[in-house]
């Protein structure tokens, strides 16, 4: 390939990249802390806190208000004498299927390896000083437009 082209596409990379970073670190987040249900009550140990739950509601459905995502207890259709159910261990959920476990622990690897990556790679990218002012206003934009969706 020409150099021409090679620089061309090494920006285009770049740009695109810097654009979709934030949801891409959203994402990759969220679906970690989702591997192991911990936005579930089941998966969590008691209530999930707000933020997790927030998140898998944005990662799974595209909103931000989601009857299927809220914890049992704050869902208006469980009863106040139905008893919560405890969750399994972590040592008993290991031991039914190791295999899966695996799985899990290798796909929240993969999460971390994606938010480092992204992380890594918007810090390159604010580095060029010549395109410096494009990078913020490309990451400032794939920030704000998720947002803006959500609440639209």
């Amino acid at each position: 390939m020409k150099a021409q082209t090679m620089r061309q596409l090494r920006q285009l990379h770049n740009y695109v990249g810097v654009f979709f970073a934030p949801m891409i670190i959203l994402f990759a987040l969220s679906g970690a802390l989702q591997t192991f249900r911990l936005q579930e009550e089941g998966g969590y140990g008691g209530t999930p806190p707000n933020w997790i739950v927030w998140m898998a509601a944005v990662h799974k459905n595209q909103e931000l208000d989601s009857d299927k995502d809220k914890p049992a207890n704050a869902r208006p259709d469980r009863h106040a004498d139905e008893p919560a159910k405890k969750p399994p261990s972590l040592a008993k959920r290991v031991r039914r299927n190791p295999a899966k476990f695996a799985l899990q622990l290798f796909t929240v690897l993969l999460s971390i390896g994606l938010l480092i990556s992204s992380i890594l790679g918007v810090t390159i990218a604010l580095n060029n000083r010549a395109k410096r002012g494009r990078t913020f206003g490309l990451l400032a934009a794939g920030a704000t437009l998720p947002l803006i969706l959500l609440y639209v």
